[in-house]
């Protein structure tokens, strides 16, 4: 199934002014599911059930302390708030804000930032 990530710079303020992450946590937009595959839509079940299984996010915020440990990130940060990522499916916690589903994940969860998220699919 084929990921979209479509979230407004206006829909990203009105999170932040809900929620923004503390810690070594970041703050993702899960990226939705795209109706269809081909000429056929997809059952909402189905849609429903991908999406609690994603694994592309887009960072929206980061916490204070995320990626400050230089033992455990000599390189420094692994992404930052605007980038595509790619992360392990069901991690983090789960929540929504207006219809649209949301994860804070340690900043250790991010496994690649994506350059190309339309050609992502979850094996």
């Amino acid at each position: 199934m084929k990921y979209e990530i479509d979230l407004t710079p206006e829909d990203e303020a009105a999170v932040l002014a809900v929620m923004r992450p503390t810690g070594y946590r970041l703050l993702v937009a899960v990226a939705k599911i795209q109706e269809k595959q081909g000429s056929l839509y997809l059952p909402q079940q189905a849609k429903a059930d991908e999406e609690v299984a994603s694994i592309l996010g887009k960072v929206i915020a980061m916490g204070g302390d995320a990626y400050s440990d230089r033992s455990r990130f000599p390189n420094g940060e692994y992404c930052k708030p605007g980038d595509v990522i790619l992360m392990a499916s069901y991690s983090g916690r789960r929540f929504k804000i207006k219809d649209r589903e949301f994860r804070i994940i340690n900043d250790d969860t991010v496994m690649a930032v994506v350059a190309s998220p339309e050609e992502i699919e979850r094996a």
